[in-house]
Parts: structure tokens; sequence; C-alpha cells
């Protein structure tokens, strides 16, 4: 049996996703939602000026070179986004209001505002389909070796909002299951100088998104890890957080102590299939 997944590359820059090659049994599978702003080509820039594509309204800054830096570290797998959120959000539900946002952090997406079902049913399958099947097809063929991965989001956000600076420099996010969660906690918690939040700036508990379809439901221990974007906005950032991360997954003894498929369902109501 393999015990390595390839790399698939963006290469033509339509491609939805990219795969990180990293050994599936390394009981890790990091995922990066929101790694890219890229727009293809037929989609121009959405109505939006480019000064836009830099903002977090189109991607996770810092979050995709974060999400390298930790699966070279530990020698995992990691999926990441190859569109712009402004597209369409694959940590979104099928069913959420938000997948498609028409509005965005008080940037109104003209390529967004007349959006039809014809067209959201394209994006659907051209960016949200595909980058869900290889996070689905990278988790299984974990689960496949005989080692259940752990899977660990990885976003970023702002340092303020609407005006209010935010005191945190990392939040872990979390729905029903502490297994990974906690431990990420107490462990960034720590180091005095860090300001950690339990599900701030927002709470993990969204029926739907990416941890939900391929975690919660399958009784895998997952989490997400939110970053301040100033914080990893450089090389040095990404560097230092990385290094933060992987001290405590290291302690957690990540790949060598297993852990079991166990339900602790969600706190948005009864699971979804």
């Amino acid at each position: 049996m393999r015990t390595e997944l390839d790399t698939v590359p963006a290469a033509d820059g339509a491609a939805a996703f990219e795969v990180i090659a990293g050994r599936v049994d390394a009981g890790l599978v990091l995922i990066c939602d929101h790694a890219s702003s890229h727009v293809p080509p037929e989609y121009g820039s959405l109505g939006l000026p480019p000064s836009e594509f830099e903002r977090h309204i189109a991607y996770d800054i810092g979050a995709a070179a974060l999400t390298r830096a930790l699966s070279a570290r530990f020698g995992v797998p990691a999926v990441l986004s190859h569109f712009s959120r402004l597209l369409i959000d694959p940590n979104r539900g099928l069913d959420d209001p938000t997948l498609i946002m028409r509005l965005s952090d008080g940037a109104v997406v003209p390529g967004n505002a007349k959006i039809d079902a014809a067209e959201r049913a394209r994006r659907i399958a051209r960016f949200y389909r595909p980058y869900d099947d290889a996070v689905n097809a990278t988790i299984e063929a974990g689960m496949a070796s005989g080692r259940l991965p752990m899977v660990l989001s990885i976003h970023s956000f702002t340092a303020s909002w609407k005006g209010v600076p935010r005191p945190w420099h990392a939040g872990i996010l979390w729905d029903a299951d502490p297994r990974l969660a906690r431990p990420l906690i107490d462990g960034l918690a720590r180091d005095p100088a860090i300001v950690v939040g339990d599900n701030e700036p927002y709470h993990g508990a969204l029926k739907g998104d990416t941890l939900y379809r391929h975690a919660t439901r399958r009784g895998l221990a997952h989490a997400l890890v939110e970053v301040r974007q100033d914080l990893i906005a450089d090389p040095a950032g990404v560097a230092a957080w990385a290094d933060r991360l992987a001290g405590v997954l290291t302690e957690l003894n990540i790949g060598s102590t297993p852990h079991a498929i166990e339900h602790f369902g969600s706190l948005t109501g009864p699971l979804i299939e």
C-alpha cells in the first residue's frame, strides 16, 4: 500500500485545489479552505478593484504558507483550495446563504450580484466539489492506511473588525469534539505572551462546513486554528507560528498516539448526511 499521496499541482490556473504530498499514515491531515485569491480569467475581477484581492474577503492571508510549513515539518498531506472565496466558499454548506457572497465586509461584489441557479451550479461543479472531493480522498487514504488521521484546518483572521481591535493572537474553533481542540488551546496558552481564543473570534459550530462534512460526521478528532493575519503576513511570522504550532502538535504525539472514531455530534443539531 502506498503511504504517500502524490502532489497535485494547480498548474493550469483553473484547478480547484492542490494536494501536497505526505504520509497518509502520519495521523494528521491539514486543510486550507481559503488558501488562494485566484479567480480564473473568464470571471475577470468580479467587478472589484485589485486592492480587494489583497484583503481577507478574498482569502485568508498567511494561511496557505502556514499550512505548507506545517505539512513540510511533519511530512503530512495537505489540501489547499486554489480559488478565491469570493467565487464560492468551500467552508460553507451548500444551503448556507453565505456560500456565494454578494456583500463582504462592506465590499459589494458586482460579479455575484445577479448570479442565477445555473452559475451557482457551475461554480459548485468547477470549484466547490473538486476541492471537497480532494479533501475526502485525502482523509479516506489516511483512514485506509490503518492509522486514523486527525484533521486540522488552517485559517487566519483580521486584526480588527469594524474598527474594534481583536485581542487574540490565535483562536481554536471547535464544535462538540474536544479531543484536538482542548489540547491545542491549553498548549498555546502555556505561552504567557499569547492570547488564545476558545471559539474566538468565531464559533466552530457551523453546520455543513468543511470539518462538519469530513470530520464531525466521520467521528475523527479535529479542530480549526485561526491565526491573526498580521502575525503571519511575512515569512518570519509564518516560521514563528509554524514553530509554535508544531511544538504543541509534537507534544500531542501526532502520528504516535492513536485515537478512535468517536461521535460527539454537533451543537448545531442532528447530523445531516
